[in-house]
């Protein structure tokens, strides 16, 4: 066990695109999707221990610390691990809830991924996304590291290399549950399955930003406005928005214009998830001192 206390980044990803195409008998959807992640994102500090406890901080308002993914992704791996390990895990909370950019599943699954290694548990990668998917569908995008393409309910993932774009994110001071808009009577829900290839070469969209647009008036309204400087989006169900740029400054140029009471943020797409480059740092770093 590595006891030191780490610092452990939890990324936001994009949905590039968002594409309904059937729902299942069990009221699933299938869905065909691309997932970037990009820079910004939480930060978790875990120190692992021999207390055989999880504790979480700070304490989330409106959500148990039961109910809370982390503390039930740490949870997940106790069975994996002796008797005795446990973690105090504190997290830095930047990334907006309910706002379709993955901040709980990411969470979820940077503490699968550090605690895999600082318990020194030896999961593989396919063993890490299984536990994830349990969790929650996006989770294992998150735990395998990788820009991909998803199919099915989101659990085939398939590596994928988008342009690494600059955007604008904006987030309407909404949330917007996940379960409203997937359960509206209006949502698209025949789209084509196409090949991946075909898909990259087609102008992106997401089948649910219409409903999401006329639910929500404030996402309506950012939209618009993004839509007059660039090709923008919603991302998953929503409520955030981005606006997709060629470089920082043109990206900057359009951030300073907006109105100060919006909530957003200029960050760059990552087809590898900073958690994965900080894992590779701490596998360096603890390799070489012992």
């Amino acid at each position: 066990m590595i006891t030191d206390t780490t610092q452990w980044p939890s990324p936001a990803k994009l949905n590039l695109f968002l594409y309904i195409t059937g729902r299942r008998a069990n009221g699933y959807h299938e869905l065909q999707t691309l997932f970037q992640f990009i820079e910004q994102g939480d930060e978790i500090s875990i120190t692992a221990n021999q207390t055989g406890q999880i504790t979480l901080s700070p304490d989330l308002e409106g959500v148990s610390t039961e109910d809370n993914l982390i503390y039930k992704a740490a949870m997940a791996l106790k069975p994996f691990a002796d008797a005795e390990y446990g973690a105090d895990i504190h997290i830095d909370k930047k990334l907006p809830m309910g706002g379709g950019i993955g901040g709980g599943s990411s969470n979820a699954a940077t503490v699968l991924v550090a605690l895999n290694f600082l318990w020194k548990l030896g999961l593989s990668e396919d063993q890490i996304a299984d536990i994830g998917l349990n969790l929650g569908a996006d989770v294992p995008v998150f735990t395998r590291g990788y820009a991909a393409f998803a199919q099915g309910v989101g659990e085939e993932l398939h590596r994928a290399e988008p342009e690494e774009k600059w955007y604008l994110v904006v987030r309407p001071n909404v949330a917007i549950a996940t379960a409203e808009i997937f359960n509206h009577p209006d949502l698209h829900r025949s789209s084509p399955k196409r090949a991946l290839s075909t898909l990259m070469n087609t102008p992106y969209e997401n089948d649910c930003e219409k409903i999401v647009r006329m639910l929500y008036p404030e996402v309506d309204k950012q939209l618009s406005w993004l839509l007059q400087y660039a090709p923008s989006r919603l991302t998953g169900t929503g409520s955030c928005v981005f606006a997709e740029f060629s470089s920082y400054q043109d990206a900057l140029s359009v951030f300073d214009r907006l109105p100060e009471e919006v909530s957003a943020f200029v960050t760059q797409g990552k087809n590898t998830s900073p958690l994965f480059e900080t894992l590779a740092k701490y596998n360096l770093a603890y390799n070489l001192s012992i």
